[in-house]
């Protein structure tokens, strides 16, 4: 998770990708608006379900136009051959 986080920061698309299931990831992964500054990520929350199969609850704060804003989604991800993909997410 925080290294998806920093690749969002980063604007490293090919890293998303390569870290997103293929059958959830989207044909294109919009760039950030321009002048959005992110400010921090705290993870809430870590459960493992299996060997293969976690989530991830988080906060992901930014600022765009003098305004914040606050995302919290409720991550799934998915090992698979020996990799952790991020397969979907729920907004909380």
């Amino acid at each position: 998770m925080r290294s998806r986080y920093s690749a969002y920061v980063r604007g490293l698309q090919d890293y998303l990708r390569a870290t997103w299931a293929p059958e959830t990831c989207p044909a294109v992964i919009e760039p950030d608006p321009p002048g959005l500054k992110w400010l921090g990520l705290q993870l809430k929350q870590h459960c493992v379900l299996d060997a293969d199969h976690a989530t991830v609850e988080f906060v992901a704060r930014s600022k765009l136009g003098g305004r914040a804003h606050r995302l919290q989604e409720l991550s799934r991800f998915e090992r698979r051959a020996g990799r952790w993909l991020y397969v979907d997410g729920d907004l909380r």
